[in-house]
């Protein structure tokens, strides 16, 4: 990677595709170079687009859901030389279907990726913008995080957990230079759905945000250091209402509807 001294250096994890690549296409695209990761060969497919922007941009292919993964991610980091003036925490999987009858190892891996390897990385880079009392950390949290998630049980619950711990460290960091943003996006265009095995469901089958607005919104409200936006269309900001006022177990009747086998049917 070859070093800038002007342009500062943003960090962006599940970054091969949907809005962790379009993330990194804002920061890119806003001046800033890059480092991005995720386990598959896309990033380094991702990388070369994003460079076609002008930034400097290093590819890490790493497995967060492993300890490992994200101390070799963080190795790279340090190796840059240069400090962390943003991040976004983004990487994160899905598993569709009833509790009972999804495999153990899909709910861990939901875990580990998308609360273990967030903490793991949190730590270690707030404690470096600590030192500088300087930095911008997005967690990609969801719409999901505010409603009990029928038939998505681990995943939902995983994005409360992320909704939780970025609002804690807001107020613990509110008297320094650092900023927390939760970015809050509803269903998205991605091949999320597809990877947790819910084609067939309302919600796999249906029309989605675009990963870009969700990305663009999200990216600007980590500039202004907001603490959350619920990113995408108008139907998931009024979406995002609703779920401050309907009691949980209307939620989770209505997260059901959306998210059981075979709805897309009904």
């Amino acid at each position: 990677m070859t070093t800038s001294e002007t342009s500062p250096l943003a960090v962006v994890t599940g970054a091969s595709s949907g809005i962790g690549r379009e993330l990194a296409k804002q920061f890119a695209e806003n001046g800033f170079d890059l480092l991005v990761t995720a386990e598959d060969t896309r990033i380094d497919e991702a990388a070369a687009h994003l460079r076609a922007t002008g930034a400097d941009v290093r590819a890490v292919r790493a497995d967060l859901r492993t300890a490992d993964g994200v101390e070799e991610l963080y190795r790279a980091i340090t190796a840059t030389g240069r400090p962390v003036d943003a991040a976004a925490l983004n990487a994160g999987v899905g598993q569709g279907g009833a509790f009972l009858d999804t495999d153990l190892a899909d709910e861990l891996d939901i875990i580990d990726l998308n609360i273990t390897s967030t903490v793991r990385l949190a730590k270690r880079l707030l404690r470096d913008m600590a030192v500088r009392d300087e930095g911008r950390i997005l967690i990609t949290s969801s719409i999901a995080s505010t409603m009990p998630g029928s038939f998505q049980a681990v995943y939902n619950a995983s994005k409360s957990f992320l909704q939780s711990f970025a609002e804690a460290l807001q107020n613990e960091l509110k008297d320094t230079g650092i900023t927390i943003t939760s970015l809050m996006p509803g269903p998205t265009e991605t091949d999320f759905f597809h990877r947790a095995d819910m084609d067939d469901t309302k919600v796999g089958a249906s029309s989605k945000d675009d990963p870009a607005q969700v990305a663009e919104q999200g990216f600007r409200a980590l500039m202004k250091g907001e603490a959350k936006i619920v990113a995408g269309s108008v139907g998931t900001k009024a979406q995002g209402v609703a779920g401050k006022v309907l009691p949980d177990k209307l939620k989770a009747a209505a997260h059901r509807q959306m998210a059981e086998p075979g709805s897309a049917d009904r």
